[in-house]
């Protein structure tokens, strides 16, 4: 016999407590893999996916010797205590605990992926300091010159969405 909604039309709560299980872990599975992504994944340019390419067109006009000098430093800053591999890792942990939980709590597993939202975004504020003190450090002309290969990559960009948006 297939379940019906309750007398009042709604959805019987342990159908909704796995609705949100599903949703939790899809959302899951879809950040892991989109880290894994960038982490060895996908390709920029020949070159696979590393956390000094997040950059975008900033990272990707440097040329290889500075992408690997900013990215040296990046990690320096971070195991310097700027950033805790293991914070992330008992994060995941927790949230994964927080997901089996019974009775779930999505306002638990809520505080915990903005928790874990707050860590990425103070790694890409750090990479954005690293960058800045590296772009400091270049003469005028440089500089000029890294401005020139920033928007050749931004006319690049434009070109290609301007070309699929035709198709």
């Amino acid at each position: 016999m297939a379940d019906t909604p309750d007398t009042a039309g709604r959805m019987k709560p342990w159908m909704r407590g796995l609705l949100i299980v599903s949703l939790a872990l899809n959302i899951l599975v879809l950040g892991l893999a989109g880290g894994w992504v960038l982490r060895h994944g996908g390709v920029h340019g020949g070159h696979p996916s590393r956390l000094d390419m997040a950059g975008g067109p900033l990272t990707r006009a440097l040329s290889d010797e500075d992408r690997r000098e900013i990215g040296r430093r990046m990690r320096q800053a971070y195991r310097e205590g700027q950033g805790a591999h293991g914070g992330m890792r008992a994060s995941f942990d927790a949230l994964v605990a927080d997901l089996r939980a019974v009775p779930f709590e999505p306002e638990r597993v809520a505080a915990r992926m903005r928790e874990q939202r707050e860590g990425f975004a103070a790694r890409f504020e750090m990479g954005q300091q690293v960058l800045l003190e590296h772009l400091a450090q270049m003469s005028d002309a440089e500089r000029a010159a890294y401005a020139d290969r920033v928007q050749a990559r931004i006319d690049e960009y434009r070109a290609r969405r301007a070309h699929k948006a035709q198709d």
